[in-house]
C-alpha cells in the first residue's frame, strides 16, 4: 500500500509539461528533479541541457546506503503507474527516417548542439549509462529548495548562490566560507607582500593601478584602432592594435628569467617543476622554464594585452598553452588577493581618523578570472595544474576542499570507452576523458589553501562551459537569472573556441554581452575598498581577454574585434596557410571549385542555395551520378536542403547530429547499396562521430568545411570502397568571396588570391597519383 500511495503522490505532483516530457522521452526530464531545479534558457534550449549531477546533502549521504533498493522500487512503481495512464505509440522506422515537418521546425529552433552529440564519441550508445551515473536521492531525505534555503539561513551560511537568486543550484561549499573570506583574513608574514614590488616593475600593479581619464575612454569608444605588424620567431606574424598607445614594435624576449617576470612567491619555484614535462621535447632550450611558444605567449600575457592565438592544436601545443595561461591566471589571483590581505592588516593597524581611500584594491564582486572550456576534462586538467603550481614540494601539500567530489564528477571511467573504437588522433585528443559540456565550478584560493565548489560570489576563479554559464545568466524576462558575478572579471580566458562553433556559438555571444556590467545588487561589498575603475563602470577597458582557437574564423574574429576593449591593446597572430589541406588528399580526384556571386554576407546564404538548385543539382539528378554525398556545414542549410529534396521527391537519405543511431545505420546502408542516390551529411555529425562513409563516388561541398582537415578526410573516404571506378569520381565545391579564410586553409593563400580575383568562376585541381 505504501508503494502505491507513493506512486499516486508522484503522479499528482507532476505538471502537464512533465507528463508530456515523460510520454515523449520515457523518463522524467532532469530539469524537474526534486533535488535541484536546474535553470534553463527557455524552451528552445530545454532539450539541449545536459543531465546535471544531483548532489546529496550530508544527511542523505549517510542514509542513502540503507534504503537505496527501497527507493528504486518506489520510483519505478510511480514511473510504470504514470506510463499506464498515458497513451504511447511505438515509433516506426518510417518516422525515424522521415520526421514530421513540425518536429523538424522544432529541431531548427533549437539553439544548440544536443549533448547526445558530445557525450558519447563512440557509436552513440552511452546516454543511459550517463543517466545511471547520477546518484539517486531518497524521498525521505530530500529537501525542497525552500527548506534548504531556510535551513541555510538558520545556520548562517552563505546563500548568495541560492536558486532563489537565480545562480547555481548544485552543490556549493558553504562550510569553509570564513576560512576563505578575503575580508576576515590577513597576510601571513612568510607569504610576502604584493605591495613590496615597485609599481614600475610589477605588471599587475602597472595595469590595475593606471587611472584612465574621461577623454581617453571617449577616445577608445569613438576612434578606430591603429595597428602595426611584427614578426616573432615562434608565433610568426603579429598584429598589434590599440587606440591609446602609439605605434611601437613588440619584441620577443630571447631570454626570460623567472625572477624578472615578478611572479608571486610560490610560482617562481613551482613553475619549472610543473612545466618540466614540455621542456624535455625541446632541443637545448634557451630558457630553462619555458618552451619557445610559452615564452612568447607569456611575454604578451604578462603585459596584460589581449591575445588571439588561432593555432592551438590538441595534439601538439594544447597542453603547453593551458599551462601558460594557468600560470598567468594564478599569478594574477595570488597578487590581487595578497594586496587585499596586506591592506586588511594595514587597516587593522591604522590610527583612528586616518584616510582609507588608498586601500582601493577590489572589484564590485570577488571573481577575477573566468575560464571558458568545452568539456569537464578540461576543467579537471586546469584544477590539477593550479594545485601543482601551489604545492612547493611533496612535503607541503596544499589543503584542497572537496577534492574527492570533484574527481568523481569531473573525472572519467576508462572502461566506458569502447575498446575497438578507431578514430583519428586529433579526435582522441579533443574527446579525451569526461566530455560533458554542461558544468560550472567556483574556485577560491587563499594563501596555501584551495576551495572547490565555492559559491560564485566567494570565488576567485570560475571555470565553466558556455552552456553552463549560459544557464546561470539566463535570458531576458526570466525571473531566475544572475550575471552580477561577471561584473569585475579582470581576465577572461576562452580556450578551444573552435569547438564552441560545433556546440552553440550563441552562448559565447550571450556571455560577452553580460560580462563587466554594473551589478544589480551590492552583494555585501565594502565600497570604500572598490577601485574607481569599477565604480565608473570601466571594467571592460581593463579586462584582459585570452582567446585560443584551432582556426581562423569570422565569428571568432568578430568576438575579438568587437567585444575586447583593453586599453593596453590587442595582439593577434595572423599567419597565412601556404599549402592547404588539399595537399593531404591521397586519392586521384578532380576538384571543381565553383564561385558564386553575392552582394553581401547576409545575402550569401540565399545566393548559395539558389546557385546549388539552379546550377549544381541538375548535373547530379541523372541516375548515372549515384552515390552522391552532399557535405553541409550549417544545420539550417541542411534543413533547407532536406525540405527541398522532399518537395522535389528526390531519392535521398540524410544524417545529422540529431539522427538516431538506428536511422544512421539505415542511411549508411541505403547509401552504400545505392538504394538512395543522395546523402545529406552535416559537419557537426562528422565532428562528433567521425564515421567513415562508404560508397561515395561523387562529392559536393555545399560550403567549405569549418575545419580544413575535414576536407581531406571526406575526400579520402572515397578510397574506403575501391571498386575500380576511380575515373568516375567527382568533387564539386561551392565558395564565395566571403569564404576567403576557409578557402585559403584548403588550397593555400596563393591559389586563393587567384581564385577570388580571376574572371573565371570555375577552377579545377587534380589530386592523387600522376
Amino acid at each position: 500500500m505504501g508503494k502505491r500511495r507513493a506512486g499516486r503522490e508522484l503522479l499528482s505532483s507532476l505538471s502537464k509539461k512533465q507528463k508530456r516530457h515523460l510520454r515523449e522521452f520515457g523518463e522524467e526530464h532532469p530539469v524537474y528533479d526534486k533535488v535541484f531545479a536546474c535553470c534553463f534558457i527557455g524552451c528552445s534550449c530545454c532539450c539541449c541541457l545536459h543531465l546535471c549531477f544531483s548532489f546529496q546533502s550530508e544527511d542523505s549521504d549517510k542514509s542513502s546506503a540503507e534504503s537505496d533498493s527501497e527507493t528504486e522500487v518506489e520510483q519505478v512503481s510511480g514511473y510504470h503507474k504514470l506510463l499506464a495512464t498515458l497513451k504511447t505509440s511505438p515509433e516506426s522506422e518510417s518516422e525515424e527516417e522521415e520526421d514530421e515537418s513540425e518536429s523538424e521546425e522544432a529541431e531548427e529552433s533549437e539553439a544548440e548542439m544536443d549533448s547526445r552529440g558530445s557525450q558519447e564519441p563512440g557509436e552513440g550508445e552511452g546516454g543511459e549509462e550517463d543517466k545511471n551515473d547520477v546518484p539517486e536521492e531518497e524521498e525521505g531525505t530530500t529537501d525542497t529548495p525552500e527548506q534548504m534555503l531556510s535551513q541555510e539561513q538558520a545556520d548562517g551560511t552563505d546563500t548568495s548562490c541560492d536558486p532563489r537568486h537565480g545562480v547555481i543550484e548544485e552543490f556549493t561549499d558553504v562550510k569553509h566560507e570564513s576560512e576563505f573570506s578575503l575580508e576576515s583574513n590577513f597576510m601571513e608574514e612568510e607569504s610576502g607582500d604584493c605591495n613590496e614590488d615597485r609599481k614600475d616593475s610589477n605588471p599587475f600593479k602597472q595595469h590595475m593601478d593606471k587611472e584612465l581619464e574621461e577623454k581617453e575612454i571617449e577616445k577608445m569608444s569613438t576612434l578606430p584602432k591603429t595597428s602595426s605588424q611584427s614578426q616573432w620567431p615562434r608565433l610568426g606574424q603579429l598584429i598589434f592594435c590599440s587606440t591609446l598607445e602609439k605605434h611601437k614594435t613588440l619584441k620577443a624576449d630571447k631570454e626570460v628569467d623567472v625572477k624578472q617576470l615578478r611572479l608571486h612567491k610560490p610560482l617562481e619555484s613551482t613553475w619549472p617543476k610543473v612545466n618540466k614535462q614540455f621542456l624535455s621535447a625541446v632541443d637545448k632550450p634557451i630558457d630553462s622554464s619555458f618552451t619557445p611558444l610559452q615564452r612568447e605567449l607569456f611575454c604578451i600575457m604578462n603585459s596584460y594585452r589581449d591575445v588571439f592565438y588561432p593555432e592551438r592544436n590538441a595534439l601538439t601545443n594544447g597542453e603547453e598553452i593551458r599551462h601558460a595561461y594557468c600560470l598567468h591566471a594564478l599569478n594574477h589571483v595570488l597578487k590581487a588577493n595578497a594586496q587585499v590581505l596586506s591592506n586588511n592588516a594595514k587597516r587593522r593597524d591604522r590610527k583612528p581618523g586616518t584616510d582609507t581611500d588608498d586601500h582601493r584594491d577590489q572589484g564590485l564582486t570577488r571573481p577575477k578570472v573566468l575560464m571558458i572550456v568545452p568539456f569537464r576534462e578540461c576543467a579537471l586538467r586546469i584544477v590539477h595544474i593550479l594545485i601543482s603550481l601551489l604545492e612547493v614540494n611533496d612535503q607541503k601539500k596544499i589543503d584542497v576542499s572537496n577534492k574527492k567530489r570533484f574527481k568523481g564528477e569531473f573525472g572519467s571511467d576508462p572502461e566506458e570507452k569502447p575498446p575497438n573504437l578507431k578514430r583519428p588522433e586529433d579526435y582522441e585528443a579533443v574527446f579525451a576523458g569526461n566530455i560533458d559540456d554542461h558544468f560550472r565550478i567556483g574556485v577560491a584560493i587563499l594563501q596555501k589553501s584551495m576551495r572547490l565548489y565555492a559559491p560564485f560570489y566567494s570565488s576567485d576563479i570560475i571555470i565553466a562551459s558556455p552552456l553552463g554559464i549560459r544557464t546561470v545568466i539566463g535570458a531576458e524576462g526570466e525571473k531566475k537569472r544572475d550575471f552580477d558575478f561577471l561584473s569585475s572579471i579582470e581576465i577572461l580566458i576562452i580556450d578551444q573556441a573552435d569547438i564552441y562553433l560545433m556546440q552553440n556559438w550563441e552562448h559565447v555571444l550571450h556571455l560577452m554581452k553580460h560580462i563587466n556590467l554594473l551589478p544589480l545588487d551590492s552583494h555585501g561589498v565594502d565600497f570604500s575598498r572598490v577601485r574607481m575603475l569599477n565604480l565608473n563602470n570601466w571594467s571592460k577597458y581593463y579586462r584582459q581577454t585570452l582567446l585560443f582557437s584551432a582556426l581562423q574564423d569570422p565569428q571568432i574574429n568578430s568576438v575579438f574585434n568587437k567585444h575586447c576593449f583593453n586599453y593596453v591593446g590587442q595582439v593577434a597572430v595572423r599567419n597565412v596557410p601556404l599549402t592547404g589541406s588539399i595537399s593531404h588528399i591521397v586519392v586521384q580526384l578532380p576538384h571543381v571549385f565553383r564561385r558564386l556571386e553575392a552582394d553581401s554576407i547576409a545575402s550569401v546564404i540565399d545566393a548559395r542555395f539558389q546557385f546549388f538548385v539552379d546550377k549544381v543539382l541538375p548535373e547530379y539528378r541523372d541516375a548515372v551520378m549515384s552515390h552522391t554525398l552532399i557535405y553541409v556545414p550549417s544545420y539550417f542549410d541542411y534543413v533547407r536542403l532536406r525540405n527541398y529534396f522532399k518537395k522535389e521527391d528526390l531519392n535521398f537519405t540524410h544524417i545529422c547530429e540529431y539522427t538516431k543511431k538506428a536511422a544512421v545505420c539505415r542511411a549508411r546502408r541505403f547509401f552504400l547499396q545505392g538504394e538512395k542516390q543522395f546523402l545529406l551529411f552535416t559537419e557537426r555529425f562528422h565532428f562528433y562521430k567521425r564515421y567513415t562513409i562508404k560508397g561515395i563516388r561523387n562529392l559536393i561541398f555545399y560550403e567549405l568545411p569549418t575545419y580544413s582537415h575535414f576536407y581531406s578526410e571526406i575526400c579520402n573516404m572515397l578510397k574506403a570502397t575501391d571498386s575500380g571506378v576511380d575515373a568516375t569520381w567527382t568533387c564539386t565545391v561551392l565558395y564565395s568571396k566571403y569564404d576567403a579564410q576557409k578557402l585559403a586553409a584548403v588550397v593555400g593563400i596563393d591559389r586563393t588570391a587567384q581564385m577570388l580575383q580571376s574572371k573565371k568562376n570555375v577552377h579545377l585541381f587534380v589530386t592523387g597519383e600522376n
